[in-house]
């Protein structure tokens, strides 16, 4: 009986640019590959730079045709100025409207000179740390990128270009993501044509110096460009992190993933890829993040072939992609796709297993942020109720039917044991939901009681009085204790004898 099941297909035609120029696309380019992203960005800045230029023409013109009908009305009319001091005025306020103008639409630079840099550098401060990075990896980053460039030529002025731009960024901090990106973007072009011109086209060298270029300048970088303020970079890991947790009910059926657990080696593949995607947050180079993807892939791509017995195809590895991510749930998931996609080498991106890989993470992310009942083979009452956790999936058993991989008796009391725990924990939030009723029952009791006892005081005079004060007869309280002791020692003894009057 053949399976009815969709499972989850991706063309291999979407993970290439939209332009149709046969690199690989990017979800964070919209579909474009990093050359025709940039490009697009370029012929937008150029048409807004153009526009900018023809609303300040248009109001220039504007004002020296205002200028021109005041001087008419001016001359018209007697006037007591000078007309040599009118003429000078009139050109120091063209001259300054002129400025005005240029200033506002000319790009500034937030790079200071060298002598601003230098004392920067030199004077203390409470960021200065943070500015020259001190840290032992940037130290040994610059150690490792010097002894690299010992042997070349023009190493000294690679270096010194290296180094000059990295703390020229650090001026650069309050500026958005986007316009960071094109900033370190530029400057890798740039490197690299001049380096194509010296090494006369020597590919293989030029890519070599640009990956240590990339180590050396991100290491230092790391802290000001990874997830900065300026972004929403924060917010979206928070939600992709929510998202996963509230999927944790998905199984290996549901996605169709041609994995069988139950097999050793398998089950090892699939611990190394879940450990090496986790493990890419750790890493600062975008090199070095982008090789945990790939060694997390190629160990999927292990698991497939030993379950399979056959090379894995790719509708078996976006699947089984999906899967690691869900189990996974790496941190900072969504700020290193955007690391990577901003301030990587960008021919590492379009071309090579890196950019295939990669391109194929950030599929298997868009696809977890859209994850239906449908893509799932589930109706959309069953996803709500799952998604809610009122009700949790139906294990299959092992001698069940055919399935969209193969079921595991060791993988079905893992999921025995987690449907236990998710019964616990719902049995657990009732007895804080009425260990929280309690304690608010026993909170307003104690404020009853309270209420009660102080409107009984309320209700008798005080007996008490002030011990200075003497009593109704004028005696002190002293005093009259010491009647009363007297009172009481003289009823135990007998009456006086009274005197006896005789007769006669």
């Amino acid at each position: 009986m053949t399976s009815q099941r969709r499972g989850i297909h991706l063309d291999q035609s979407e993970l290439l640019c939209k332009k149709g120029c046969g690199f690989y696309g990017n979800t964070g380019w919209q579909g474009l590959c990093s050359k025709c992203w940039r490009e697009e960005n370029q012929r937008e800045k150029q048409k807004q730079i153009q526009e900018d230029w023809a609303l300040a023409e248009r109001l220039q013109k504007e004002e020296e045709e205002a200028y021109a009908s005041r001087h008419q009305k001016a001359q018209s009319q007697p006037t007591i100025t000078p007309f040599s001091k009118f003429e000078e005025r009139k050109t120091k306020e063209k001259s300054s409207k002129v400025n005005t103008v240029t200033k506002f639409f000319t790009p500034s630079t937030k790079t200071p000179s060298k002598k601003d840099a230098f004392e920067a550098q030199s004077s203390p401060s409470p960021s200065s740390s943070t500015s020259r990075h001190s840290s032992v990896d940037s130290d040994h980053a610059t150690r490792e990128f010097i002894d690299f460039l010992k042997p070349l030529k023009s190493g000294r002025e690679i270096f010194k270009q290296c180094r000059a731009f990295t703390e020229s960024m650090v001026y650069k901090r309050d500026m958005a993501a986007d316009e960071l990106s094109e900033c370190v973007q530029d400057f890798y072009q740039n490197l690299s044509d001049r380096l194509h011109t010296q090494f006369k086209g020597s590919s293989e060298h030029v890519e070599s110096v640009m990956d240590e270029v990339e180590k050396y300048m991100m290491t230092r970088l790391y802290k000001e460009v990874f997830c900065p303020e300026t972004t929403d970079d924060e917010k979206k890991d928070l939600a992709i992190q929510k998202r996963i947790r509230a999927l944790h009910w998905v199984t290996i059926e549901m996605l169709c993933v041609p994995v069988d657990e139950e097999i050793a080696e398998v089950s090892d593949s699939v611990v190394k890829a879940i450990t090496d995607v986790i493990e890419m947050d750790s890493k600062c180079v975008p090199k070095e993040k982008l090789a945990c993807i790939t060694l997390c892939s190629k160990h999927i791509f292990n698991a497939i072939k030993i379950t399979k017995k056959e090379a894995a195809s790719a509708d078996d590895f976006l699947p089984t992609l999906i899967y690691i991510v869900l189990k996974a749930n790496p941190p900072r998931l969504q700020s290193n796709i955007q690391y990577i996609t901003r301030f990587s080498n960008p021919s590492r991106l379009m071309t090579g297993e890196d950019g295939y890989y990669f391109t194929n993470l950030c599929c298997a992310v868009a696809f977890i942020e859209k994850l239906d009942g449908q893509s799932l083979n589930l109706s959309a009452e069953e996803f709500e109720l799952y998604m809610s956790g009122q009700a949790s999936p139906q294990r299959p058993q092992s001698t069940g039917a055919a399935s969209c991989s193969p079921g595991s008796s060791a993988l079905g009391q893992v999921h025995e044991r987690l449907d236990l725990l998710a019964g616990l924990g719902e049995r657990q939030e009732q007895v804080m939901e009425k260990a929280r009723q309690l304690e608010s029952d026993l909170i307003d009791w104690s404020d009853d009681v309270e209420q009660k006892v102080q409107s009984v005081l309320e209700s008798f005079p005080p007996e008490t009085q002030n011990p200075t004060a003497t009593t109704a007869s004028g005696t002190t309280p002293a005093a009259s204790s010491a009647i009363d002791s007297d009172n009481v020692e003289n009823e135990h003894l007998p009456p006086p004898l009274q005197p006896q009057v005789f007769a006669g």
